[in-house]
């Protein structure tokens, strides 16, 4: 897949465009707070964005491309949903106000786009380059996908760079409206709203340590990986908010997530030894992953929707029961 350096800027600024007007102009001033109507509104919005996007990858690069760009987004944002917990996490221990949360998320999530952008561009560099790093992706996946069901779901920790920020950067105690910066006694300081921008931003991208290697095993266009990853966090605000009340029945969705990443973490083995040469190493087609990945969502959602809220969802045990046990504790703290 040949793109130009002309339609990589179109992209990105197109992508841009998109946030900027999701940020600045569509909630400017807003301090209503984001509703579930208003979520699932936008959350239409965001697919369908996404969807036409893929639907002119088919018309300019065929339906292979197009295969290939839908089974990653439709992992990014399978992924993205069992990220929710730890985002409720950071939300509630730094008591964001609710008409704020949707401006913080957005900004956070700008910052995870560019630093996963870097993390791409290394990451297609490497693969085109040497072969074996098939092998890594491939290895981390299936050890990440065990420790989904094993249930050692990562709760919220300060990480080296909120730490640092908190440290080295003058930083007030009391929310100042949506303001980033607010001022007390002619002197500058970084308001909370700032810290969890930070937050969520730096910890969005200890989750591409999972989802860009599980991307590269259904794609190697960097465009492919860039914009897959790009339109499933854009929606991202609107999924948290859309399902904060949902996420809770999705008992079964770790489990699920986890047999998606060991498979194509097994994918991928499968693909490095095929290069090396071993002749029976299967190449895995992208339909086949496709069929694979939505089926298995499709199951999970269905089982985890049958058992109910209360306690027969703590009595399924899945990874996601962890983290609401987690964030319930938070609150009680």
């Amino acid at each position: 897949m040949s793109v130009s350096p002309l339609v990589w800027g179109l992209t990105i600024a197109g992508i841009l465009a998109v946030i900027a007007a999701d940020l600045f102009l569509i909630h400017r001033n807003d301090t209503r707070e984001f509703t579930t109507r208003r979520a699932a509104f936008w959350s239409v919005v965001y697919i369908g964005l996404a969807v036409l996007f893929g639907l002119g990858v088919w018309l300019f690069s065929g339906g292979r491309y197009a295969a290939e760009y839908y089974g990653g987004f439709v992992t990014e944002k399978s992924l993205s949903v069992d990220n929710l917990f730890v985002f409720m996490v950071i939300l509630t221990r730094f008591a964001v106000p609710k008409h704020a949360q949707h401006t913080v998320l957005m900004a956070g999530i700008v910052i995870a786009l560019v630093l996963r952008g870097v993390f791409i561009a290394v990451g297609a560099a490497a693969i085109s380059t040497f072969t074996w790093v098939f092998f890594i992706f491939g290895a981390f996946l299936i050890w990440t996908a065990i420790g989904l069901v094993r249930g050692d779901d990562d709760e919220f920790e300060e990480n080296r760079l909120l730490r640092w920020a908190k440290r080295v950067i003058p930083t007030s105690d009391e929310y100042d409206g949506s303001r980033f910066v607010t001022r007390h006694g002619g002197r500058r300081y970084l308001t909370p709203m700032a810290v969890v921008m930070i937050a969520i931003g730096s910890t969005d991208v200890l989750f591409a340590l999972d989802s860009i290697p599980a991307i590269f095993g259904l794609t190697t266009e960097p465009y492919l990986v860039f914009t897959a990853n790009a339109f499933a966090l854009m929606g991202l605000v609107q999924l948290y908010f859309l399902l904060g009340g949902l996420t809770d029945r999705l008992v079964y969705l770790g489990h699920g997530l986890a047999f998606i990443l060991g498979f194509i973490g097994v994918k991928l083995i499968f693909h490095a030894m095929h290069e090396y040469g071993v002749s029976w190493a299967p190449e895995i087609p992208i339909w086949l992953s496709l069929a694979v990945i939505a089926g298995t969502l499709a199951a999970t959602t269905v089982a985890s929707l049958a058992v109910g809220r209360g306690t027969s969802g703590k009595e399924a045990g899945g990874p996601l029961a962890a983290g609401e046990a987690d964030a319930s504790a938070t609150r009680d703290a």
